[in-house]
């Protein structure tokens, strides 16, 4: 599979995306580092709202063969200014998390994320597993064997095991 790398603020859905695109338990965890799992490579939100950390966030970009631009569907701003990807030498992609919270503005996200330059846009809920089979297959390369058998395993609604919402 490609390596994608995962950047985006605090509380975006980075985290609980990489779980539910393993299959994994949702758990809550705040991530304190740069974390590489297999493809994979998870980033505190921190980085991407700090000018003096979102250097890292570049120089872990060369490490990855897509880069993806995550935004919640509830978000009231952008944090990617317009055009933004042309300075990653990696396709960009986009993804819109959070689509199933009922005040989420999906295609106010989908639009922030044309203006950054993201051609490609995937819309997701880690917690009920809907558009989790597209960005497999997007990643997906000859010979890779995926996790599940299809798009009905890959979408099912994954066990929460979270606090955070409740």
């Amino acid at each position: 599979m490609k390596k994608m790398i995962m950047v985006g603020r605090s509380e975006c859905g980075k985290t609980t995306l990489r779980q539910a695109l393993k299959g994994k338990e949702i758990r809550y965890e705040k991530t304190q580092y740069i974390n590489h799992y297999d493809v994979v490579i998870d980033t505190p939100g921190e980085y991407a709202e700090t000018k003096g950390l979102a250097r890292a966030l570049a120089l872990y970009s060369f490490e990855a063969d897509v880069v993806a631009l995550l935004i919640n569907a509830t978000e009231p701003f952008s944090l990617y200014p317009p055009n933004v990807t042309p300075v990653v030498n990696r396709p960009c992609i986009g993804i819109v998390t959070q689509i199933d919270i009922p005040d989420a503005d999906v295609d106010q996200a989908v639009h922030w994320l044309k203006l950054a330059g993201c051609e490609t846009i995937f819309k997701v809920s880690s917690y009920t597993g809907e558009g989790i089979w597209e960005i497999l297959d997007y990643l997906k390369e000859d010979g890779d064997v995926l996790p599940w058998d299809g798009k009905a395993a890959a979408e099912r609604p994954r066990n929460v095991l979270s606090t955070k919402l409740a």
